[in-house]
């Protein structure tokens, strides 16, 4: 890729990343070309879908989730990894809101782009919850689907206006139901 092909590339990525924090995965592409200083062919020669767009946001937020798992897994007993690995699930998901259906419908989409992303990151998250189970820290009814949703459903309640203190509310009461360990939460 041509050097300023590049610089606009990471513009519109930057950019893009803003609008989206501001209005949601439904913002106007036209918006994003106009505050990037590029015009709409630009954007779409490097981006031809809002979809494409969002997969390349989101792919790298998914990314540095998994990477993350692993970091407090290494620093943190079992119970306080899942909860950090949690917490830091549910912001990195509730920057760009509307979030939440991608990432689903990626899930379940082997051609998605952002398939490979979703799946590593849910399994980041189903490790951790395996090791606090055996170590007696976390329900042993659960798998890693089942805590997906449960989160991810709390994503969606911090998408929705005036809730977002519900859904730390409800955060807590859900981990206080997953994680075993008193006071943990």
């Amino acid at each position: 890729m041509r050097a300023d092909a590049k610089a606009n590339h990471d513009r519109l990525l930057a950019v893009a990343g803003t609008v989206i924090t501001e209005h949601g995965s439904e913002a106007s592409m036209r918006d994003i070309a106009r505050r990037a200083g590029v015009g709409l062919a630009t954007l779409q020669r490097h981006f031809p879908t809002r979809e494409s767009l969002l997969e390349a946001l989101l792919r790298t937020n998914f990314d540095e989730l998994t990477a993350r798992a692993a970091q407090v897994e290494a620093a943190n007993a079992p119970d306080e990894a899942l909860l950090l690995w949690l917490r830091d699930f549910i912001k990195a998901c509730t920057n760009y809101r509307g979030v939440v259906t991608a990432m689903v419908h990626a899930i379940e989409d082997p051609e998605s782009a952002l398939h490979s992303s979703c799946v590593a990151m849910r399994g980041s998250g189903a490790r951790l919850l395996a090791r606090a189970q055996e170590a007696g820290e976390a329900r042993t009814d659960l798998d890693g689907a089942d805590l997906f949703a449960l989160v991810s459903s709390l994503v969606w309640l911090s998408d929705q206006p005036g809730q977002e203190a519900r859904a730390e509310h409800l955060f807590e009461v859900v981990m206080s139901a997953v994680v075993t360990t008193p006071s943990r939460t």
